[in-house]
C-alpha cells in the first residue's frame, strides 16, 4: 500500500465533505478515539464504534464546520498503520494514527491535537 496516496485520498475525501467518500476509508466496525467527540457532542466519551455512530458524529461536525478544510503536512508509516500529520480545524495541528486491515481499510483511529 502506498501510504502517501492513501493519505492524500483521505485528505481529499474530507475536503470534499462527501460522507460516502470519507467512510470508504473505514471498516464497518471502525473505532475512533478523539477528544473532539467530547467537545463537539458533550457526551461523556472519547470513543465511538461502528460506522453508523461515526458517520452521525462526522455529519454533525461537517454541518457545524461548513468550511472544514484539511491540509496534509506529513505521513509516517508503521506496521499495518499510518500516521497523518495535518492542519485541522480551529487552527489546530492533528496527528491521526490509523490501524489498517489487510484490505487497507481503517479499523481503529486515534486522533491527537496541539
Amino acid at each position: 500500500m502506498n501510504t502517501q496516496t492513501f493519505a492524500q485520498d483521505w485528505i481529499d475525501a474530507w475536503n470534499s465533505h462527501d460522507m460516502d467518500k470519507i467512510l470508504s476509508h473505514y471498516t464497518e466496525d471502525i473505532e475512533i478515539t478523539t477528544p473532539m467527540i467530547r467537545i463537539a457532542t458533550g457526551v461523556d466519551s472519547d470513543s465511538l464504534k461502528g460506522k453508523p455512530l461515526v458517520a452521525e458524529y462526522w455529519s454533525k461536525a461537517l454541518e457545524r464546520i461548513p468550511d472544514l478544510h484539511f491540509k496534509l503536512i506529513d505521513v509516517a508509516n508503521g506496521v499495518d498503520s499510518v500516521a497523518l500529520y495535518y492542519e485541522s480545524v480551529m487552527n489546530k495541528k492533528a496527528i491521526e494514527v490509523m490501524f489498517l486491515n489487510a484490505e487497507g481499510k481503517v479499523y481503529k483511529m486515534m486522533a491527537h491535537y496541539h
